[in-house]
């Protein structure tokens, strides 16, 4: 990314431009990106293309104005971490599923950055529901976030296990690893019948106040531990919630294929 390409994408998610790669701006980065650019799998559904290259990952964040799921979410934003000047590792994960068993290998992706003041931190933008802040990589104890009370441990294969409040969300290794090694694991959420993307419809952005979440025609608004649902009744509605609410526009309403 150059420097005019890095400023547009500070601005997508409503940013300035840090003085210096440290744990602040990292934080400062974090929310920012969380506020702004929707977890979503939209175009699994709209039968749109899923390119795991930096050029393509920004391209659809901050030209298209879209968001995407931790492939494209997480890998986007190690390319503007790495141009403003963080040490950025790529890792990979597996989260569990509903009876507790590791997802397939490539599952997740998630990052490791190093700031310029010696922080070393797991940043994750890309898991839904998940820590608002960036968590210490080396710290074993809890971590309080908004979003939760996290905590990282050491499996007995050497990888690192990331619980929110006391539940296990997934599995990471310590090995670095290219954008291009999750090609096999986005092929198979955006594909397989066993994968809960192709199964079903998200778009979802943390807000000040809680989070709105837009599933199928469902549009879920949580502020203040308040939890607020409406069925949406026309396709009208469904394309004027992702505007309104995501900045997306659609020329058509998203459907889960049979």
């Amino acid at each position: 990314m150059d420097f005019e390409q890095t400023d547009a994408y500070l601005r997508r998610i409503g940013a300035g431009r840090p003085a210096a790669p440290t744990t602040q701006a990292l934080r400062d980065l974090h929310l920012a990106h969380l506020r702004t650019v929707p977890f979503e799998n939209l175009s699994i559904h709209l039968g749109e293309n899923i390119e795991l290259t930096d050029e393509a990952l920004v391209a659809k964040v901050v030209g298209a104005r879209r968001g995407g799921f931790c492939y494209e979410l997480n890998g986007a934003f190690a390319a503007l971490l790495t141009a403003i000047g963080f040490e950025v590792t790529l890792l990979q994960g597996r989260g569990y599923d509903d009876s507790g068993r590791p997802g397939i290998p490539y599952d997740h992706l998630a990052l490791r950055v190093r700031t310029s003041d010696g922080g070393d931190w797991l940043a994750d933008i890309g898991f839904g529901t998940h820590s608002h802040f960036p968590l210490a990589f080396g710290e074993r104890g809890d971590q309080p976030d908004p979003g939760g009370t996290f905590r990282i441990t050491e499996t007995p294969e050497g990888d690192l296990a990331v619980h929110r409040d006391g539940e296990a969300q997934y599995v990471v290794e310590r090995r670095p690893r290219a954008l291009d090694d999750f090609r096999s694991g986005a092929w198979w959420h955006r594909t397989s019948p066993r994968s809960h993307f192709t199964r079903s419809l998200v778009c979802s952005t943390l807000t000040e106040t809680g989070r709105i979440t837009l599933s199928g025609r469902t549009l879920t608004t949580t502020a203040a531990g308040e939890r607020h649902t409406v069925e949406l009744a026309t396709d009208a509605d469904v394309l004027d919630a992702y505007a309104t609410h995501f900045g997306i526009t659609l020329k058509q309403v998203p459907q889960v294929k049979a």
